[in-house]
């Protein structure tokens, strides 16, 4: 019986991939990967070799017909994003549903995923949070930005760092400059940071800095 397993893949740390993973792809036929190139060095890293067929936010919708079929061909298929769990602001959730559509069975293994610990390590309320992935790049961004002024649970964005000032700027200006938020960068990599204080304080201090890597973006829930 065919069955898609998505493994999640380290978001810095090598060692963050967990020994199940290891086996999974080990044992997996077919490889489905957001970038072959980034997914290729991974398993070289493990001295895995495996055939990698892409699948990504430019060919979901082209192929997904046939990635299914190629699904219904083999036993074990897996699915990675180039970094974290898939399915989290990537297209593997469309994979997913067309699977369970066509009775392919489904499985996703416990494993690294950038939100989870800068939520944890932000100080920012964890027992309940909103996770909304990245904001539009324009039409809709507004209304999304302030419909969240009065959100009283921990707010959660992923950014890119060539937006991160920007999007500091328009939520100074949309909601409350004093609200508490925290700016996580590089998460599980060598330069791991955690830069906290108002909207306003992390404005001024990414005018006067560049933000690089991969970033997270926490808004403390209104409690006004």
């Amino acid at each position: 019986m065919s069955k898609l397993i998505l493994v999640p893949t380290p978001i810095g740390n090598l060692e963050d991939i967990t020994l199940r993973a290891l086996k999974v792809l080990e044992e997996a036929s077919i490889v489905f990967a957001e970038d072959t190139r980034v997914t290729n060095k991974l398993l070289s890293h493990f001295n895995l070799k495996k055939k990698i067929l892409a699948f990504h936010a430019h060919n979901e919708h082209r192929f997904l017909e046939k990635t299914i079929a190629i699904i219904q061909q083999n036993e074990i298929c897996v699915l990675v994003s180039d970094a974290g769990t898939p399915g989290i602001s990537d297209p593997g959730y469309l994979l997913v549903r067309a699977c369970i559509e066509a009775q392919i069975e489904v499985e996703c293994l416990p494993g690294p995923t950038a939100f989870v610990p800068a939520l944890v390590a932000s100080g920012f309320p964890c027992d309940k949070f909103v996770f909304e992935g990245f904001l539009p790049h324009k039409k809709g961004r507004q209304t999304r930005i302030q419909s969240l002024a009065n959100e009283n649970r921990t707010v959660i964005f992923y950014e890119s760092p060539h937006r991160i000032l920007k999007t500091l700027a328009q939520m100074c200006e949309w909601i409350d400059p004093s609200r508490e938020a925290c700016v996580v960068r590089e998460i599980s990599k060598k330069f791991e940071t955690y830069h906290r204080g108002s909207l306003l304080e992390l404005q001024e201090f990414f005018k006067q800095n560049d933000a690089k890597g991969e970033i997270v973006l926490l808004l403390k829930g209104n409690t006004n």
